[in-house]
Parts: structure tokens; sequence; C-alpha cells
């Protein structure tokens, strides 16, 4: 099970939300190459890198990320308002995987080309839910669209990598959504990151249990309640 780390940029800032209020912000670090570069050198397996002003429509941190990309030679995902064919296509040249989430459920033909153009090792599909349905544009739009019909047409159309995260848990400390990553991950060929209120060691262990390809580290790991080491130690 990979160990990824992530960083969520807003206003060129590390950050963290709470269940994804941008009101609700708690700022880390003013320097997310130091970052990216302390959690490199901790042995995190991948960065997840989250442009959160471009997810809500209010500006953009891809210049930060670029340097980043430059400086850290570990597979870095990209995440955040990836909704323009061009910027997923240019993104997806500098990353090793592009996230993509609002943009994979309003966009269907253009996503198939884009499946065909990089590939399905290239694309992650973000399927952000509440209680098991499915919700958009920064989680702030509901969509009706339940998680594992969403994931299993995904599926079928030949993508394999998701990131899952229940809103209501993320930023939280509450513990992982256990019930919605085991139906996820008992799919066929899917292989699932589990993110959202990851708080100790005993979480990571649960995550494992039901069979995650990755689990993403935010809040346990800026406020030290859990380390890039002890992680790898259960992964």
């Amino acid at each position: 099970m990979k160990v990824i780390p992530a960083i969520d940029l807003m206003n060129g800032q590390v950050v963290r939300l709470y269940k994804g209020d941008p009101n609700q912000k708690t700022v880390y670090s003013d320097n997310p190459i130091e970052v990216a570069k302390k959690w490199e050198a901790n042995g995190a397996d991948m960065l997840h890198l989250v442009d959160l002003d471009a997810t809500l429509g209010r500006g953009s941190n891809l210049l930060i990320i670029k340097k980043i990309l430059e400086q850290i030679s570990i597979p870095i995902q990209v995440a955040g308002g990836l909704r323009d064919e061009s910027i997923i296509t240019d993104v997806s040249k500098i990353s090793n995987r592009v996230v993509l989430g609002t943009f994979a459920f309003k966009d269907k033909s253009t996503l198939k080309k884009l499946l065909s153009n990089l590939g399905p090792e290239k694309i992650v599909i973000s399927v952000d839910h509440i209680d098991g349905e499915i919700v958009i544009h920064g989680w702030q739009k509901q969509t009706g669209i339940k998680l594992i019909d969403a994931m299993q047409e995904f599926l079928a159309m030949g993508f394999s990598e998701f990131l899952l995260t229940n809103v209501s848990r993320d930023g939280t400390l509450q513990g992982p959504d256990l019930e919605f990553l085991e139906q996820a991950c008992q799919l066929d060929k899917s292989h699932v990151i589990a993110s959202g209120g990851i708080s100790n060691i005993k979480d990571i262990q649960d995550v494992k249990q039901k069979n995650a390809f990755g689990v993403i580290l935010g809040k346990a790991l800026y406020e030290n309640k859990i380390s890039i080491e002890e992680a790898k130690q259960i992964a």
C-alpha cells in the first residue's frame, strides 16, 4: 500500500480544510517546496498535490506546482480544478498522474479521448462522496449519483485508478470511512486510494485490511499524530 502525503495549496500556502470548507482553513506552511522535500526525505511513496484555489474557481497555484515537480523525484499526482482538456494534457506531461473529479462526471466524451491519449495509468478518477452520493465542484454540488454505480461505469470505460474521499470525514481526524472503502476495493480491477479522516496507526491498518492501493495522509501528518515512517511500517 502506497503512503501518500497530501499538499493542499491555497494562496501559495500549504493548508488543510475542515470537511472541504474554505472558511475553515488551517495554514501549515508558507513554503510548499520545503514541505514537499520534507515528505520525500521522510520516505513518502508519492505526493498528492491539490490546487484548492483552482478547485474553487478563484485562482491557481500551477506555478508553485510546477516548481515542486521540478525539484521532487518521487511520483506526484496533481489534483484540483483540472476541468479543461488542454490544461489536463499540459499537467499530465509534467506529472505522473492527473486526478479528475468534476471534469470526469461532466464531459465523458473528452474523458474517453484523454483515456485513449494518456492511458489508464495516468488518470485517477476522484470519486468524492457524502454518504455514498457523488459530489463535484469542490464538494459544493450534489449529483444524485451513487458512488459504486459511478465507479462501475468508469471501470467499464477502462479506468482503474480511483481517489476515494468521504467529504464528511476529510480533515476531521475521525477515522476513515471503511464501509464505502470496502465496497470500492471489492470492485474488480479497481485500485483505490483512501482519503479522509486518517488519524492514527490503527486507521492505516484498517485501510490496508480493506486492500486499498494507497492512503492519503493529511491533517494527522501535519499535526504530528502520525509519521510517514510509522505509516510505511504498516503499509
